[in-house]
């Protein structure tokens, strides 16, 4: 039987400044923790693990299912130094989750950033990782997204219901493609946390926003270098998912990433942008072919 909800965990990583707490949630059959193999889905920029309850719940039956918190979001401890936000901390976070998992291999599911983290671990010698999802992300991220993301990133904003948030938030969402009402209420619970004046607000640590406001064109072109390098050091199979209408992930650098590095196999969605959010029934089973096909 598979599960309604998840089970929430810790473990604790080092940073520059200390240790921090790194939540996840995790999802497995009651008495079937040993499933053989383990999915790791991480979300995007300013999101949290639950994103992925739909997809989590399809897979729970083949997978023990963990969803991160990445740092500075959800339950997940905030950060000291904001400029510790970035990829490189992200990477060594999840290594140390996966000792904590205790597992040789893992199959990973990435949307944005968390597909740049699964990239970056993907790329080291000895990865653990075995397959991996990449959503609409790839190693040229385009400067008109990041300003686009600037406008609404770690702006103080409350709301009085969840309703009210829910509509505050698809305003700046659209972007991931048509949901039912119920399903963007699903998608908005986890992101919201008690606001300290009281009404609600988004559950991530505003500072992760410095980071993104410092980047120059000249720092994106710099990393996309080393993208590019990371990812033509990636061995495993790869699938790469992008939303149509993405202003994130063009369709010239997602052809390149079927020709180079691991040649991922490229899946596209008509009336989405960025980024597909995994919870319409064609897209999880796009993902759900891809990790079970032997």
């Amino acid at each position: 039987m598979q599960p309604t909800q998840p089970t929430l965990h810790h473990v604790q990583c080092l940073d520059a400044r200390g240790l921090h707490r790194m939540a996840y949630w995790q999802w497995a059959q009651t008495g079937h923790l040993d499933q053989p193999r383990t999915l790791v889905c991480v979300h995007g920029l300013s999101r949290q693990g639950r994103d992925f309850d739909a997809l989590a719940r399809d897979l729970s039956s083949h997978y023990r299912v963990v969803c991160p918190d990445v740092v500075g979001r959800g339950k997940s401890d905030r950060l000291a130094d904001p400029m510790g936000y970035a990829i490189p901390g992200y990477v060594a976070d999840m290594v140390t989750l996966v000792a904590r998992l205790d597992v040789e291999q893992v199959d990973w599911v990435g949307t944005s950033m968390g597909g740049l983290i699964g990239l970056g671990l993907a790329s080291l010698p000895g990865s653990p990782v075995r397959k991996l999802v990449l959503n609409d992300v790839g190693p040229a991220v385009e400067p008109v997204a990041i300003e686009r993301i600037k406008t609404y990133l770690g702006v103080p904003l409350t709301w009085q219901t969840v309703e009210e948030a829910a509509a505050a938030l698809w305003s700046v969402s659209q972007s991931f493609g048509p949901h039912s009402p119920e399903e963007w209420l699903e998608l908005t619970r986890p992101q919201l946390v008690g606001a300290p004046g009281g009404g609600l607000m988004s559950h991530y640590d505003p500072a992760i926003a410095t980071p993104v406001r410092a980047m120059t064109p000249e720092m994106l072109k710099a990393a996309e270098a080393m993208t590019w390098q990371a990812y033509d050091r990636i061995r495993c199979p790869t699938l790469l998912l992008r939303g149509r209408d993405s202003d994130l992930l063009l369709p010239a650098t997602a052809k390149a990433m079927t020709e180079r590095g691991p040649k991922a196999r490229l899946v596209e969605f008509e009336g989405v942008g960025h980024a597909p959010t995994l919870v319409a029934a064609d897209q999880r089973a796009a993902v759900r072919q891809f990790l079970l096909d032997p």
